[in-house]
Parts: C-alpha cells; structure tokens; sequence
C-alpha cells in the first residue's frame, strides 16, 4: 500500500511525497526518470517486500503535486529528499534511480554522506561537459535535439517543447517487451506527467546540461551502476564514465538491453543494496 502525502518546505514550495511504510524496514529513495511522477516503481514491489525494503519517493519540482523549482540543479535533490526523509522520520537510506533519476540519486550520495548508505543508477546520465564523455554520442536524434536544445538556455528549450517535435527513444526489442510485460506500469506514470505539460521536463534537462551542483568523485557510499549496451537513450559510455570517477564504483553492463529492458536487472540492484546497507549497518554497531 502506498500512502501518498504533501509536505510543506521552509521555503513555502509543497512536495508530494509516496511511501510504502514500515519502520523496521530498510528505506529506499526512488528518483524517477523525465517526465514521469515520482511514485515508486509497483514491478519491483515484490521484491522489496521479500527484503523488507520500505519505498520513499516524491515528484521532483514541476511534476505532480510538486510545487515547480525554476533553475533548480540536481544538487537540489539531495535537500528534498532530505527534507523527504525528515518528515517521515527516517534517518539513514539508501537511493536508486533510474535514467534522469540518476544524477539525482548521485546528488543524495555526495551531498548526504552522512545519511546515504548505497547508491543505484541505473541508464543514469552523467554529467555534461565531462573530461573524457562524448556526451551525445550514441544518442537517439531526438534525444540530441532535445537536449542541446536545453543547452541551448530556457528560451531555446520551451521553444523547442512548444513546437511539437515528438520524442522518439527508438526503444529496442527487449525495451518493447519490457514496456508490454511488468514494466508498462511507465503508462501510469508517464502519461499523467506528459499530460501536466512540459514544465517539470523542461526543468529537468535544463538541470542536466548545466553544473550538477556536486562531484560524484566525492561520492563514499558504494555505487553500483547498470546499463544496457543498447541504449539510445542515454548511451553505456554514461555509465562507463562514472565508473571510472565514482570511487569504488560496480559496473554491471548488460550488453543486449537498452533503457528500459535493464530494469529487469533492478531486483538483483535491490539485493546489492541489502547487503550493503546491512554491512553499513553491522560497522556501525561495531
């Protein structure tokens, strides 16, 4: 059961906030991808239940019941989820995200050091401008024009979002049947947040493609990293780069699967975080 819930900033903006519940479970943050609303993903709830993993999530600004955040970076992440965390009175937790959840689960790690047990991205991005990225390369066309749109500043990219282009991810087979099993639950959250209007997309990728606001060298929570070989969307290279600059990082490539298909691989990401917070957990016992 998911218990939906509104919480009200210092700063006056409402977050609209989702947990699972359970006080003895481990907590894990949700980011969710662009343009989706911030509900924890139903495919893996099985599983959580099976690891006595309790779900935290919120929209990020723009989408949802999420009061918008203008030229918010992806730092900012890290005192939402915080502020998240505070209210349900949750201390320490883990964070996955997925695709442009990524740099926002990155964020939690580095800036929340003392809070982060473990950190999942899975398709995430990395940063844009990086030493040692083609940051495009591999890209979809789409994806290119949408983002370099956005690098482009705010004018450029609500242009572009307001001329009607249509976004093609050119998903692959194994994404199609991803999409067509377990993990249509993406209708249930993408549609509502395309319907909302691009508000919370424009925020996101102007985010992207603008100073991350942290290092994720700083990042000293164990990382683990998953990509498909075939994505499009955000291409391996992403994931291969922040392996090399995330300390002590675990890159798990799965050759044949593209952006969506590598969340089939998300219930062993879940079990890593298990264990590594059980470890984290033991140390601090000790």
């Amino acid at each position: 059961m998911v218990t939906e819930l509104d919480l009200r900033l210092a700063d006056g903006r409402t977050l609209h906030a989702y947990d699972t519940g359970g006080e003895d479970r481990l907590a894990v943050v949700w980011h969710h991808g662009t343009p989706n609303l911030g509900a924890p993903p139903a495919p893996l709830f099985a599983a959580a239940d099976r690891l006595g993993i309790r779900w935290i999530s919120h929209d990020r600004p723009g989408y949802g019941g999420s009061t918008p955040l203008p030229d918010r970076d992806v730092a900012s992440a890290a005192t939402d989820v915080a502020a998240v965390a505070d209210a349900l009175g949750v201390d320490r937790f883990a964070v996955l995200g997925h695709s442009g959840g990524g740099p926002h689960a990155l964020a939690c790690g580095a800036l929340l050091p003392d809070r982060v047990l473990a950190v999942v991205s899975s398709a995430g991005l990395g940063p844009y401008g990086a030493d040692g990225l083609d940051w495009f390369a591999g890209m979809v066309p789409s994806g290119v024009a949408s983002l370099r749109a956005a690098a482009a500043g705010r004018a450029a990219k609500e242009k572009f979002e307001a001329s009607g282009v249509e976004y093609d991810p050119a998903f692959t087979p194994p994404d199609l049947a991803a999409l067509a099993g377990e993990w249509s639950w993406f209708d249930s959250v993408v549609g509502p947040a395309i319907q909302a209007g691009p508000g919370g997309l424009i925020d996101d990728d102007l985010a992207y493609v603008s100073p991350w606001g942290f290092d994720p060298a700083r990042i000293t929570a164990p990382v683990l990293l998953l990509h498909g070989g075939r994505d499009g969307v955000v291409p391996a290279a992403h994931g291969e780069w922040l392996a090399r600059i995330c300390p002590g990082a675990e890159l798990r490539r799965y050759p044949e699967d593209g952006h969506i298909s590598v969340l089939t691989h998300a219930e062993s990401a879940l079990e890593w975080l298990r264990g590594r917070a059980d470890a984290a957990g033991a140390a601090d016992r000790r």
